[in-house]
């Protein structure tokens, strides 16, 4: 699991702790890798408290964040999600059967997720 994180100190710890409970709950070994993308929070700090591995990428921006995370992943399988709890990560184990079962690419959708406000119109 890949998660970048720029400032997400107030839901980073619960992003984590979910993730860790989706891996678990499916009787899956992994990873969890939240890459601080130079947060000025203590973002990293709760991240790496919560049981992530946390990989420090300082070049700000979504894809170097998301290229130093797939870098450092070690698993067979790389999901990825944001670190601002508009992903359900329960269906963590629907992706990774969909890739054991073939799939090259597994895309979920989150917009039931997205609270109003949230996300402007033009990054829908």
């Amino acid at each position: 699991m890949v998660i970048p994180c720029l400032n997400e100190a107030g839901s980073i710890e619960a992003c984590v702790r979910d993730a860790w409970k989706a891996l678990t709950d499916g009787g899956y070994a992994g990873e969890v890798i939240v890459v601080d993308n130079d947060s000025d929070d203590a973002s990293a700090e709760l991240a790496e408290a919560a049981g992530a591995h946390v990989v420090h990428e300082y070049r700000r921006g979504y894809g170097s964040a998301y290229l130093a995370g797939f870098a450092a992943a070690q698993g067979e399988y790389i999901v990825m999600a944001d670190a601002d709890l508009t992903y359900d990560f329960s269906d963590i184990p629907r992706f990774i059967e969909q890739l054991r079962d073939g799939g090259q690419l597994v895309v979920g959708d989150r917009m039931d997720n997205i609270q109003p406000g949230v996300m402007p119109w033009l990054q829908r």
